[in-house]
């Protein structure tokens, strides 16, 4: 018996998701949306590239959260972008309604799935998806470290004229002005990065990684990234469902570790079946610490607005 994985919103990010998932066999795909004839042009698009692509994967589009019954996974990627004169917090306060209502469906039809939250304002999001579903912590978590570790990657090997394959990356923090990309656990074939470029030049890779996100939207104008993002969580699913005890950078649910409690921030995280399987504690410098704690204040912050801290 095939997987089975939900993904809510068949906007790009989701649509691509459903795309990387059936390509890559994962999963049976459901892609939910309240466009109607959205997903299911979507869906049915994607189903009639399977024979091409050789892959036994089922993809349907609906309306219905009774399609997503039984989901091991479900991805919600649902919300709105920032529109012109719309403030930070009427963002936050209209894509919290819509992840609230989201989550009580999708916990209603799949009690014992894991959530992975895309949506934006990520970190808060991820709070308000575990507050509502009032799931044990290893089964809510958050997608921001694979992507900006990911474009972290991309800068590292460009810069080196290097394999992707050689370059591991540390970003570590809230997603967004706040992460905490960290060089010294940056590696190229397991030789430090600090070792390898020049602070000032790393300063500037650092910063570009930081900015990533923004990067893209400038050159797109009407959009935002969803080639990456919807890759990044997609290798979140493979790790689940294929046990891979991976360490991948996730927003997870903090009881403690790195001294912050009771808030969604991005450390490093072993994905297994049972989702978020351990917290990997890495030693930070003075310096990293205190970045990360600002990081986590800034999550604290959009979480006090909408009343999930």
């Amino acid at each position: 018996m095939r997987k089975k994985v939900t993904i809510v919103g068949a906007g790009n990010v989701g649509a691509t998701a459903a795309h990387w998932i059936a390509a890559k066999e994962l999963a049976d795909v459901v892609l939910l949306d309240v466009a109607e004839g959205t997903p299911q042009g979507k869906g049915l698009d994607l189903l009639e590239a399977m024979p091409i692509e050789k892959r036994d994967c089922n993809i349907i589009g609906t309306n219905d959260y009774a399609d997503t019954a039984n989901s091991d996974i479900v991805v919600i990627t649902a919300g709105i972008p920032r529109k012109p004169g719309m403030s930070r917090d009427d963002l936050l306060n209209t894509n919290y309604k819509i992840m609230s209502d989201v989550v009580t469906k999708v916990t209603a039809n799949s009690p014992n799935c894991i959530i992975i939250v895309v949506s934006n304002p990520l970190d808060a999001m991820a709070q308000a998806a575990f507050h509502q579903a009032k799931f044990p912590r290893e089964r809510v978590i958050g997608m921001a470290g694979v992507l900006d570790s990911a474009r972290f990657r991309t800068f590292i090997a460009q810069e080196l004229n290097v394999s992707v394959e050689n370059v591991t990356a540390f970003v570590l923090g809230g997603h967004g002005d706040t992460m905490v990309p960290l060089p010294r656990y940056s590696t190229v074939a397991g030789i430090p990065i600090t070792e390898l470029i020049a602070p000032e030049r790393l300063a500037e890779l650092v910063q570009r990684t930081r900015d990533g996100g923004a990067e893209i939207v400038k050159y797109l104008k009407t959009g935002s990234a969803f080639y990456a993002p919807s890759a990044a969580a997609t290798e979140m699913v493979e790790a689940i469902l294929k046990d891979k005890k991976k360490i991948l950078p996730c927003a997870a649910y903090l009881q403690g570790e790195y001294g912050i409690s009771g808030l969604f921030v991005g450390v490093p995280c072993k994905l297994g079946a049972k989702g978020l399987e351990q917290i990997i504690e890495i030693k930070l410098s003075a310096e990293e610490q205190a970045a990360l704690q600002r990081s986590a204040d800034s999550v604290k912050e959009l979480c006090t607005v909408i009343g999930v801290v």
